[in-house]
């Protein structure tokens, strides 16, 4: 944004270009929130070793899969780049129901929405009042996003690698089957049922962080929050699943 405000001749051409990488952001980030939101199944077990940290590895999070249909939270969320360094701090709340139905509302710095209708993902970005729509196809399923908000089948695009201890908390390290994912692994931590922390390790080794708070599970949520038309007059880019 500094580079844009320098060159205000050229400041809308950089916002877009900012844009498009936000949403870019958001719509992988959109795709680990699908896996909270979609359904669970087998899990590979290539030799005895790796079917006991399946078994482990897979006893909280199949819980939460089994016995959690909604989930409203506020989050806040950090992005580092590989060496470390603080690029990026975001907040906003979020509001899930199983399968394949989020909403994650980004209030800081930049209003940004992400809506996932069982269909389509929808990302608006409001500053830029740009709409970007992806499918929620099969390839979907191989998303972090879809292990909170998914169906039990999703379990089968992720290898459970190792779950973790650590005083009430127990993290769960799963790694994508499909090859050529953006990602390269997702830690989420439970308190009992309840999800606390997820931390995404993308393709260049960049971690995004997100704390949960204020997390109610099974309770009623409105329908309508999941139902994502685009503003008149804003710029959209894709095509939605009918």
């Amino acid at each position: 944004m500094e580079s844009c405000n320098r060159m205000a001749s050229g400041r809308s051409s950089c916002l877009r270009r900012l844009a498009i990488e936000r949403v870019a952001a958001r719509a992988s980030l959109a795709l680990l929130f699908a896996v909270l939101a979609v359904p669970l199944s087998a899990v590979s077990q290539a030799d005895d070793a790796d079917e006991s940290v399946a078994v482990l590895g897979s006893t909280v999070l199949d819980r939460f899969l089994d016995e959690v249909d909604t989930l409203e939270a506020r989050f806040e969320q950090e992005l580092f780049s590989a060496d470390g360094r603080l690029a990026e701090r975001q907040s906003g709340t979020l509001v899930l129901e199983r399968p394949s139905r989020f909403r994650w509302h980004y209030s800081e710095p930049f209003e940004q929405l992400v809506v996932a209708d069982g269909k389509n993902v929808w990302v608006h970005d409001v500053e830029l009042e740009q709409v970007t729509v992806t499918p929620l196809d099969d390839s979907a399923a191989a998303s972090p996003a879809m292990l909170l908000g998914g169906d039990r089948a999703v379990r089968e695009s992720f290898t459970v690698v190792d779950e973790i201890a650590d005083g009430e908390l127990r993290s769960v390290l799963l790694e994508p089957k499909l090859e050529g994912t953006d990602f390269r692994s997702v830690l989420i931590a439970f308190d009992g049922l309840i999800p606390r922390r997820l931390q995404l390790v993308d393709g260049l080794g960049q971690v995004t962080s997100i704390e949960l708070f204020d997390v109610e599970l099974n309770g009623e949520v409105d329908r309508e929050l999941f139902r994502f038309d685009p503003p008149r007059g804003a710029d959209v880019i894709g095509k939605p699943a009918r």
